[in-house]
C-alpha cells in the first residue's frame, strides 16, 4: 500500500504540474502514449506469472532440478542459477524475485541446505541478468522505445555480451562467498504432485510458448496478454478462486505512471544539464564507466526507474544508453530501495522466517555492484 500511496503522490504532483504549465499538456500526452503499452505488458506478464505460480509450475521445475543436482548442492544451486536467468529474461525481474524466490527456498530447505544462498542468488540474478531482452525490465522496454523501436534481436545484439558479464560476476561472487555450504551434498525427497495436472499443464504451454513470442518482434503486450487471457480462462473454469483482483499489479502502475510525470517535468526545469555535468560526455571507456557508475549512484539513491528516466535524456548514443542500462538494473544491489523488486523480495524473505539484515545486505551490494558496473560496461567497448 505504500507504493500506491507514494505513486499517488506523484500523480498528484504531476497533475499540478499539468495545470501551472511546468510540464506541457502535449508534453505529457507523448508520454502517456509511450509507456501505454508498456504498463500493460507488465499487467499481463504478472497475471500469467502470479498464475503459473497458482498453478505450481515453479515449484514443479525446482523440484526437478532437485532431482537433477544428482545430490550435489552446488550443481542443484547452477540449476537455480539458469532458472533465474531464463525466467528473468523472458519473464521479467519481478517473477524471479517475487514468485521464484519463495520456490527455492522452500527447495533448499527441503533438501536440507541453508536457504540465504538461493534466496540471494534469484534477486541479484533478477536485477543484473534482466539486461538482455526488452521483456527483462521496464527499464528495457523504455530503452527500446529509445533506441528506435528496434527489435528484440537487435536489442540482445547489443546487450549480449554486458548481460554476460552482468549474469557472471554475481554467481561468481556468490560461490566465493558461501562456497563451504554449496561444496556439500543432499539427499532429494519424493516431490509432490500438482493439486491440478491440467492448470499445470496449461501453465507450462503457455510460458513455453511465450518465450519465442516475447522476441518475435511482435510489440510484446500482445502475447502476454494474449496468454494471461488464456490462463485466466483456465482457471476461471477449474479455480475461479484465484481470480482475484490482487493479480494486477496496480499499485506498481500507479508508481510508474507517477514517476514518468514527475521525470518527464523535471526534463523541463533543467535536469539533463546537471547530469551531463555529473556524467559528462564521451563513448570511451572510462567516459562509458563514468555513465554507467553515475546512473548506478542515481538508482541506489532514489530507484532504478526514475533514474533510467533521468539519465536517459543525457545517453544520445545506443551504446551510452547501453551504460545507462548497465547502471539502473546491474548497479542497483545495493540499497533496498534501489529496485522495486528487492524491497518485494525481502517481504517475501520474512514471510519465510528467512533473515538477512539490510546493512549486511548493503554490505554485500557494496562488493558486488561495482565489480558488475565495471564488467558489464567493459563489456560494451570489446
Amino acid at each position: 500500500m505504500k507504493t500506491a500511496v507514494l505513486g499517488g503522490a506523484l500523480l498528484l504532483v504531476g497533475a499540478i504540474l499539468i495545470a501551472t504549465g511546468v510540464l506541457p499538456v502535449p508534453d505529457a500526452i507523448a508520454v502517456a502514449e509511450r509507456v501505454w503499452p508498456i504498463l500493460l505488458f507488465v499487467v499481463a506478464i504478472t497475471v500469467v506469472t502470479e498464475l503459473a505460480a497458482e498453478a505450481e509450475l515453479f515449484r514443479v521445475v525446482a523440484e526437478r532440478a532437485a532431482r537433477w543436482g544428482l545430490r550435489r548442492s552446488w550443481l542443484l544451486w547452477l540449476f537455480v542459477v539458469a532458472i533465474a536467468i531464463v525466467s528473468t529474461v523472458f519473464l521479467s525481474l519481478d517473477t524471479t524475485a517475487v514468485l521464484l524466490t519463495p520456490v527455492v527456498i522452500l527447495l533448499a530447505r527441503h533438501v536440507g541446505l541453508p536457504p540465504l544462498p538461493f534466496a540471494l542468488t534469484t534477486v541479484w540474478l533478477a536485477n543484473t541478468a534482466s539486461l538482455l531482452l526488452p521483456v527483462s525490465n521496464l527499464t528495457n522496454l523504455l530503452a527500446q522505445h529509445a533506441l528506435g523501436g528496434i527489435s528484440p534481436t537487435a536489442f540482445a545484439a547489443l546487450m549480449a555480451l554486458p548481460a554476460l558479464a552482468a549474469a557472471l560476476v554475481p554467481v561468481v561472487v556468490l560461490f566465493v562467498v558461501f562456497r563451504k555450504q554449496l561444496l556439500t551434498r543432499y539427499e532429494p525427497d519424493a516431490a509432490a504432485p500438482a493439486a491440478d495436472r491440467v492448470l499445470l499443464v496449461a501453465s507450462a504451454v503457455v510460458v513455453v510458448l511465450l518465450l519465442p513470442a516475447l522476441v518475435s518482434g511482435l510489440p510484446v503486450w500482445i502475447p502476454a496478454l494474449v496468454g494471461a487471457v488464456i490462463l485466466a480462462g483456465f482457471f476461471l473454469v477449474r479455480r475461479r478462486s484465484a481470480l482475484r483482483f490482487g493479480l494486477v499489479p496496480w499499485q506498481l502502475v500507479v508508481l510508474a505512471s507517477g514517476l514518468f510525470l514527475v521525470i518527464e517535468a523535471a526534463h523541463s526545469l533543467g535536469l539533463p544539464a546537471l547530469l551531463t555535468a555529473l556524467a559528462g560526455h564521451g563513448e570511451d571507456p572510462l567516459s562509458l564507466l563514468r555513465l554507467a557508475g553515475s546512473a548506478a549512484a542515481g538508482a541506489n539513491v532514489v530507484n532504478n526507474l526514475p533514474a533510467y528516466l533521468a539519465f536517459e535524456s543525457i545517453a544520445d548514443s545506443p551504446v551510452r544508453i547501453a551504460a545507462v542500462l548497465v547502471g539502473v538494473n546491474a548497479g542497483c544491489l545495493i540499497t533496498p530501495w534501489a529496485s522495486l523488486a528487492t524491497l518485494l523480495w525481502h517481504d517475501r524473505l520474512t514471510a519465510l522466517g528467512v533473515e538477512l539484515s539490510w546493512s549486511r545486505y548493503i554490505l554485500l551490494g557494496l562488493v558486488v555492484a561495482p565489480l558488475t558496473v565495471a564488467a558489464a560496461t567493459l563489456a560494451l567497448v570489446i
